[in-house]
């Protein structure tokens, strides 16, 4: 690793104030050389020459102001290189924070929560010592050394070959780890990741591991990845320390090297002190941007490595949406699904095999069939989270895909089996369908949901925090809460998958009544399992394996269609 071109290419935007920085750390440069001019200058002048402090005062005048204007550069660089890393991490949380919020489910499907939550954090923070400390050192530390060989060599030439012969050894040395310590350090971020994963997996689903009297066996676990991770950060660090030593070694021998042959020199009278005094100086200002390179490389290793999982989330950023007329009006038609298929790239059945059928406008379709029969899969591709492999599907006779995606989730609602319920309070997880909601709106929502009764018994209401995942709720009262969002919502589609599917039989059939009622006019789309449910269904759709066995009503196909009717037996003996 010199230079990772994606990562300088993340500095685009800010060009100028990286350039900047580095310009900053050269001038800094040029005024310790002549700090080390002036300093040489005074003490020859007094010790050597006699002369008095106010006779050298202009130099002294000189030094001062030298480092006053090396500190204000320094201080400068520092802070321009800040806000040009301030800058990368924004832009890059708001890239990878659209990229999520735009994921049909390749990222959230194929990765632990914890692990992203790590990449997202930990990961973008860690890029902070690439840009902040090694890349501008990488420059410093290139220009640096020449800028002090240009001043060396007029005044000395066997001081400044022995510069020019021993520098490089270090990058040398830094290349030569280079390789084996950038492997160490992305199998370190990997090992991170999947700790930060496995851990945020065992916190969500403790209550189940000490339920099935698991606990001990995840506990076991955890310490096995915990002591890998310490494994992987003693491999970083041993590395880290043993190629700090070497290059502590190499710059104090080197510029032993050069006292050595300057003190020869001047015990030989073949020197000038001053010349001498200037360079002894120098010299571990010709080395200190090369240890201090070394030293960083690691943590530009670090940053690289963390920035590899970054770019997994990057690399699956989609092409930008095919914009759509302002005036384009798809609510007033059917939706169609028109030889449409589709299956899962980790499984080997197709889930949708060339379906084709009709949700009518204003009307409630039903769709139902055993586990795995592609129910959840249809209410998937309706929501965008899902695309087919082959065929179509159309809204009021405009393709779904050249529909934008801000203009269809403002048309639709959807209620999932199992809803997401935010760690705020229940006013603001109802409010969050319809942000410009009266209060009495949301109430008159929740009333619908029949979950207004249960919320005003709560010690602070409809302000009372729900906790995580509405970890103080019943699966029911969760449930109630979405479809109180769908109410609120009011829009012309609704997307239901098993809507009452852990709300009690008291308030099932309440519910559903509501549910009738307030979707009169609207499209709607029901996954279900229970008889109430498909009774109320302006139409049945059968599902098995995929194919579409089976369509009508309930009492068409209770009399005609053996598979509904063992379904409709089913869902008589759970009643």
């Amino acid at each position: 690793m010199i230079i990772d071109k994606d990562l300088l290419r993340l500095t685009s935007k800010t060009k100028s104030s990286f350039i900047t920085s580095i310009i900053s750390g050269f001038v800094a440069s040029i005024f310790t050389i002549l700090l080390a001019y002036y300093l040489a200058k005074s003490i020859n002048l007094i010790f050597l020459e006699n002369k008095t402090l106010s006779e050298v005062s202009n130099y002294l005048v000189y030094f001062i102001v030298a480092a006053i204007l090396k500190a204000f550069f320094i201080w400068y660089e520092k802070n321009k290189i800040e806000k040009v890393v301030g800058d990368i991490k924004k832009n890059l949380r708001e890239a990878i924070n659209k990229i999520l919020f735009e994921d049909k489910g390749e990222i959230i499907s194929n990765k632990k929560s914890g692990e992203i939550s790590n990449t997202v954090i930990k990961g973008v923070e860690a890029l902070d010592s690439y840009f902040s400390e090694y890349l501008p050192q990488l420059f410093l530390s290139a220009l640096t050394p020449l800028l002090i060989l240009l001043f060396v060599f007029p005044i000395d030439i066997l001081s400044g070959v022995v510069f020019l012969v021993t520098a490089p050894i270090i990058p040398l040395l830094m290349y030569l780890i280079g390789s084996s310590a950038e492997e160490i350090n992305r199998k370190h971020w990997k090992s991170l990741s999947r700790m930060s994963g496995h851990f945020l997996d065992v916190l969500q689903g403790i209550t189940n591991l000490k339920m099935f009297n698991r606990a001990k066996d995840e506990i076991k676990r955890i310490v096995e990845i915990s002591n890998s991770f310490k494994s992987s950060t003693m491999k970083v660090l041993k590395i880290a320390f043993l190629s700090a030593f070497v290059l502590e070694l190499l710059s104090t021998l080197s510029i032993a090297i050069i006292a050595v042959e300057i003190g020869l020199r001047l015990m030989y009278g073949n020197m000038q002190f001053e010349s001498a005094l200037f360079v002894l100086i120098l010299a571990p200002e010709f080395y200190l941007p090369l240890r201090q390179l070394g030293s960083r490389y690691h943590a530009g290793l670090e940053g690289l490595a963390a920035f590899k999982s970054i770019q997994e989330i990057l690399a699956r950023a989609k092409s930008k949406e095919t914009l759509v007329k302002s005036n384009l009006d798809f609510q007033n038609g059917n939706i169609e699904f028109c030889k449409v298929s589709f299956s899962y790239e980790n499984r080997n059945t197709i889930a949708l095999n060339d379906i084709s059928f009709t949700l009518e406008k204003g009307k409630t379709t039903a769709i139902v069939g055993e586990s795995g029969s592609g129910k959840t899969s249809i209410i998937n591709m309706l929501m965008r989270f899902l695309e087919p492999n082959s065929g179509e599907i159309s809204v009021g006779h405009n393709n779904l895909i050249n529909i934008s995606e801000e203009q269809w989730y403002k048309s639709v609602s959807w209620v999932s089996q199992n809803p997401h319920i935010f760690h705020k309070s229940i006013y603001e997880n109802v409010s969050i369908a319809n942000k410009n909601a009266t209060e009495k709106e949301i109430i008159e929502a929740a009333k619908n949901a029949f979950i207004h009764e249960s919320i005003v018994k709560l010690k602070d209401g409809y302000n009372s925090i729900v906790g995580e995942n509405g970890a103080t709720l019943s699966g029911g009262e969760i449930q109630r809460i979405a479809l109180a969002r769908t109410f609120l919502k009011n829009a012309p589609i609704w997307l239901m998958d098993e809507p009452t599917s852990s709300i009690d039989s008291v308030y099932e059939s309440d519910l559903l009544s509501s549910i009738k009622r307030l979707a009169k006019d609207k499209t709607v789309v029901i996954v279900a399992h229970r008889l109430n449910t498909i009774l109320s269904a302006d139409k049945i759709i059968v599902l098995e394996k995929g194919k579409i066995i089976g369509e009508g009503t309930h009492a068409n196909l209770l009399a005609e269609n053996k598979i509904y009717q063992n379904l409709y037996n089913t869902f008589k003996r759970e009643m």
